[in-house]
């Protein structure tokens, strides 16, 4: 059973910066890509970055684009989002994500199958 963990949030002011963290469990292939969504009070959840592979190649959100950076570190089989330059508007839970299957890639979140729990991140102005 593939579990993921998430840890990391917490509260920050402006233009500071946060590392989540997110553990995986039940596999330790890199085939499998490996996404960061965010859901913030009264929005619908959305797309951050992904990562696929064993960190060949990345996508980020336009809105998060400079700032953030996603990486893995396939010894800890753990996947990473720092997070520079924070604003208040990146105030959200952030939730990690992969498929069920290798090799998929996308955005979509109903495509996902696996989440972790969550972590809090807010952003103070």
């Amino acid at each position: 059973q593939v579990q993921l963990v998430e840890s990391g949030g917490g509260l920050v002011q402006a233009g500071g910066s946060l590392r989540l963290s997110c553990a995986i469990s039940g596999r330790t292939s890199t085939l499998y890509t490996m996404t960061w969504f965010r859901q913030a009070p009264g929005k619908e959840r959305e797309f951050v970055a992904l990562i696929i592979g064993s960190g060949g190649s990345t996508d980020y959100a336009d809105s998060v684009k400079g700032r953030f950076t996603i990486s893995r570190d396939n010894a800890k089989n753990t996947v990473y989002l720092q997070m520079n330059s924070l604003k208040p508007e990146d105030t959200a839970i952030y939730y990690c994500a992969s498929y069920r299957l290798p090799l998929r890639v996308g955005r979509g979140v109903s495509d996902y199958d696996y989440w972790g729990q969550g972590t809090q991140v807010t952003v103070s102005s």
